[in-house]
């Protein structure tokens, strides 16, 4: 199986987006729900232009008026065609870049909250019927196996695509945890890395292949955590990562540590397996600082530039400390190089 998708996958596909450009500073926002949400945020605009951002990716998720699949809003009050085309009009004159997210396979609830497709077709979780209230479990999955699903959700990503006119689309799939689990009856035995690389070549069939766009995934289950010791969350302890030999090379990994830290050898790793990266940060503004610095020291124009993340509602984004302190650095001159880690 695994030489099969090794052979079907190029090992560097070609890609109309792999052109030279300026690096990316991009802000991932959380939790805007309905038309009114992205309304505050056009009025921050002029200051996140101004301080550098020319990118923000918006995961919007269940948080849309679908006509595919109306029963799968998550709520009475959610982002609207034409309140997509609005955002995306203003964001185009202040020069920034709309790069929608829809969470897939994994994150398909929080805490005790199950979301729609699982919650409107419990049929199509990688579990039915386990974990009441969610209890003994990081997030629910679907079913990667079941084509229903991407009936489905192929559907909503072509809307959302539509209404953004978007050339992009970031997918998620991070911290997937239960392929294989015993109370999945369709992965258990089945071999993790090849699961996921199914479910990622597959979304990359649609995504790239069907729609034209440029495909950004998290990059988390892709780094073998014996090897690089980032932990559970970080890396795959749970055999996935051997998928990172199985998929496209043309995905742009959104690679994504929270800690600060020396080095962070993964971004070298998937430099030498031919992919584009996106470093990723979070709140801590020293952990941020110590990621834009590394990556740009690798003065390689395949890390495209540098990606914060809030991870909460933000009144005023243009004010989020790490992107303060730290957007000046993403466009400067990077530093000497930090010494390369070992190959694989």
């Amino acid at each position: 199986m695994i030489l099969s998708l090794l052979v079907a996958v190029p090992a560097v596909a070609a890609d109309k987006h792999a052109k030279a450009q300026a690096p990316w500073v991009a802000l991932h926002l959380l939790d805007q729900r309905n038309d009114a949400d992205l309304a505050a945020i056009e009025g921050q605009l002029p200051d996140l232009a101004a301080r550098g951002v020319n990118v923000l990716v918006l995961e919007v998720d269940y948080s849309f008026e679908f006509r595919s699949h109306p029963e799968l809003r998550i709520a009475e009050k959610v982002i609207t065609r034409a309140g997509a085309r609005r955002f995306v009009a203003a964001c185009r004159k202040h020069g920034i870049r709309v790069i929608p997210q829809f969470q897939s396979f994994g994150h398909q609830s929080w805490e005790k909250q199950t979301f729609p497709l699982l919650t409107k077709y419990p049929e199509l979780d990688i579990a039915p019927g386990a974990f009441p209230q969610n209890e003994g479990i990081y997030c629910r999955e679907w079913d990667p196996t079941n084509p229903r699903v991407y009936q489905i959700v192929y559907a909503l990503l072509d809307e959302i695509v539509d209404a953004f006119d978007a050339d992009a689309l970031h997918v998620g799939m991070d911290e997937v945890f239960l392929i294989g689990n015993d109370a999945s009856p369709s992965t258990k035995g089945k071999d993790p890395a090849e699961v996921f690389a199914r479910v990622v070549t597959d979304m990359y069939a649609h995504v790239v292949k069907k729609r034209k766009l440029q495909m950004l995934m998290w990059g988390d289950r892709l780094i073998d955590a014996s090897r690089y010791d980032y932990g559970e969350w970080e890396s795959s302890k749970n055999d996935t990562w051997p998928a990172i030999y199985m998929i496209p090379r043309d995905i742009v990994i959104a690679d994504w540590h929270y800690e600060p830290r020396d080095s962070y050898p993964s971004i070298p790793l998937f430099l030498e397996k031919g992919f584009r990266v996106l470093p990723t940060s979070w709140k801590d503004v020293d952990a941020s600082r110590k990621l834009v610095e590394y990556g740009r020291a690798l003065k390689d124009p395949r890390v495209l530039g540098h990606l914060f993340t809030s991870w909460s509602k933000l009144d005023k984004p243009a004010e989020w400390p790490p992107l303060v302190a730290n957007a000046p650095l993403v466009t400067a001159p990077p530093i000497d190089a930090p010494t390369a880690p070992g190959k694989r």
